[in-house]
């Protein structure tokens, strides 16, 4: 039996997610997003962390939540890393670390096949989170999209 996972979790309307907690590199206050032509819809622009160029991605759009126009100031963007690069996670929220036990964590392919973004379930007393991949996240087409639209930019 394994020692157990590190997670780190966020809000979006209510609703907790998750990220590999070895993926998230800080936590940051909501700052203007630029928008970038040509980027995949899931895209919703750039912005500058510390100098780096980071796209943000819009997770609410994968999950079928409903559109937020623009960050409020009382959110967060979580600046995780794929393999390809850096990208900013909008959250309504966020909760922190979980130190989950493994046994805890449900493959969702037992539970929806097929579901792609997600790697997993969360089951607590009071609810679920879901764990994204966010190696999976984007397509190799929207990977390949977005890589164009930064060096076009």
């Amino acid at each position: 039996m394994g020692l157990g996972t590190q997670l780190f979790v966020f809000g979006l309307e209510g609703h907790r997610y998750a990220l590999h907690l070895e993926t998230v590199d800080k936590v940051v206050p909501a700052v203007h997003v630029t928008p970038l032509p040509k980027a995949p819809e899931i895209i919703t622009g750039i912005v500058n962390i510390h100098g780096e160029i980071v796209p943000v991605v819009d997770v609410r759009r994968r999950f079928a939540l409903p559109p937020k126009p623009r960050l409020a100031l009382s959110d967060r963007l979580v600046i995780a890393r794929t393999r390809h690069r850096p990208v900013a996670v909008a959250a309504d929220t966020v909760s922190g670390v979980l130190d989950c036990p493994d046994k805890d964590i449900i493959a969702t392919g037992a539970v929806v096949p097929d579901s792609g973004y997600i790697e997993g379930v969360v089951r607590l007393r009071d609810g679920l989170i879901l764990i994204h991949d966010l190696e999976t996240f984007l397509s190799l087409d929207e990977e390949e999209a977005l890589s164009r639209a930064i060096a076009d930019a």
